[in-house]
């Protein structure tokens, strides 16, 4: 079990990279939150919005903070696997075949509107963020840890891109979006000298050692069998509610309860609540549910359907710590 010291420090470290990153970009604390806790429970995280509303920003400022490598990719329709993963050069130096490491080698990795590659291209990515190898020539080559990437798509213009299937989808711990600033932190990053969206004003804070340590330590924050209890009806919820085809994953529900375990240490707990697995739900569930035809022509969502299982499952009552 991780004791309560070991949580208030990962507390003061997650609030430091919160604060740094939100040098960057003002007024979205709750979305820096969730792509941190996405960081620190081993996972991935899918940003939809327009362009301008700074998702580039927002990864390279959490890459800043962690003092880790950090690269990007612009997918293209003529972008190759290899052109993400690497490939084998023949050194005529040496006359021996080498490996040259493809951007995906570092902590933070920005796909830039992954939609618009074409399936193969996506599948090489998603295969790397599953397994954390490339293998090359039968060898295999791990990618750095800890190793987060953060995926784009553009939900408006769709001309010329490639939709992620929803088993792909199911790849990602979490997937959310940063929308537009209020008026107030418009004003303040149109205001010149402001310092808003400057990368290199993002104070580094803690390492990619340190990050990985405290990963593997909040896997064994304390998860009562109500909680569990809990999270397992939510899901047979989704699956039974009649405006879905497909329901949550039984690995989507061991996502949920990773994340909350990160967010509630996050908040200074040692043991999960449910009102951390209310508040992360959405992010880590919402992409993995799949409507009907009749409720996609209703304009149903996922996010509505969720939040009315969400109403309907009782809540376990709170028991002593």
């Amino acid at each position: 079990m991780i004791d309560t010291a070991e949580v208030s420090a990962f507390r003061d470290l997650h609030t430091r990279l919160g604060d740094a990153v939100e040098s960057a970009v003002r007024g979205k604390r709750d979305v820096i939150d969730l792509v941190l806790v996405a960081m620190f429970a081993g996972g991935h995280v899918l940003l939809e919005d327009v362009p301008g509303t700074g998702k580039t920003t927002l990864a390279r400022a959490v890459a800043g903070a962690l003092g880790g490598l950090s690269r990007r990719v612009q997918f293209t329709p003529d972008l190759l696997p290899s052109d993400v993963t690497g490939t084998s050069v023949y050194d005529p130096q040496t006359g021996q075949i080498r490996f040259r490491p493809g951007p995906v080698f570092a902590n933070i990795v920005l796909a830039d509107e992954i939609n618009r590659a074409a399936a193969k291209t996506q599948s090489a990515l998603l295969e790397v963020m599953e397994e954390r190898t490339v293998t090359i020539d039968g060898v295999g080559h791990a990618v750095p840890d800890p190793f987060l990437v953060v995926a784009t798509q553009n939900p408006i213009d769709l001309d010329g891109t490639y939709r992620l299937p929803e088993a792909q989808l199911d790849r990602f711990m979490l997937r959310t979006s940063i929308g537009y600033p209020s008026v107030d932190d418009e004003l303040d990053v149109l205001r010149p000298g402001s310092g808003a969206g400057r990368i290199a004003d993002v104070r580094t804070v803690t390492s990619p050692r340190e990050v990985s340590a405290f990963s593997g330590r909040l896997s064994l924050l304390h998860v009562a069998d109500p909680i569990l209890q809990y999270i397992s009806a939510l899901g047979t919820g989704t699956r039974s509610d009649e405006r879905l085809r497909l329901g949550t994953s039984t690995r989507g529900l061991r996502t949920l309860v990773r994340c909350a375990q990160v967010y509630a240490a996050s908040k200074g707990r040692h043991f999960v609540v449910p009102q951390d697995v209310q508040d992360i739900a959405d992010p880590v569930l919402a992409h993995r549910l799949v409507l009907t035809r009749e409720s996609v022509l209703a304009g149903v969502t996922t996010s509505e359907v969720l939040a009315d299982v969400l109403a309907r499952v009782p809540v376990p009552k709170p028991a002593a710590q």
